[in-house]
């Protein structure tokens, strides 16, 4: 499969964006294989950052870039702001950055694949920015539940 970041824009190309969804398992060693297509869009340094999610008992996975980007609303915090420095320090202290090997595989520090409830196989969900890891079986049930009108005005309110 093409990386999706070779939209040409003024002689810039675009940043790829996460999309698809895959199912793949755990070795014996706890790792997770990350699609080739998507270790491209990651790209340099050879890095993921995971993270709890805050809202859904999933794991995000960011590249260094879109981090980076991410970061700098915390970076401007102000240290009189107590909700985004407990923000800051509850996700930085339960977050993990991870190299991927030579042939693609990550692994996820037990403590965070136990709060996703992944032990034997993981939903790898692109979320354009980066993706998500799911349990097969939570994943199910957010996608048996999706609302197409509530799709809609999510779509609307973000300027979709």
């Amino acid at each position: 499969m093409e990386p999706r970041d070779t939209m040409s824009n003024g002689g810039q190309h675009a940043e790829g964006v996460f999309v698809n969804t895959y199912v793949h398992s755990l070795d014996a060693k706890k790792r997770l294989t990350i699609p080739s297509d998507w270790r491209e869009l990651a790209g340099v340094p050879k890095r993921l950052f995971v993270l709890p999610s805050v809202n859904e008992k999933c794991l995000c996975v960011y590249p260094a870039r879109e981090m980076t980007r991410r970061m700098e609303r915390l970076r401007n915090l102000s240290i009189a702001d107590a909700k985004g420095r407990q923000l800051a320090r509850t996700l930085a202290s339960r977050s993990d950055l991870v190299p991927w090997d030579s042939q693609g595989r990550i692994r996820v520090k037990d403590d965070l694949l136990a709060y996703a409830e992944i032990s034997n196989q993981a939903v790898l969900v692109g979320t354009f920015d980066g993706f998500e890891l799911w349990n097969p079986d939570r994943w199910k049930e957010v996608t048996d539940s999706v609302d197409e009108t509530g799709l809609g005005e999510a779509a609307q309110y973000v300027g979709f």
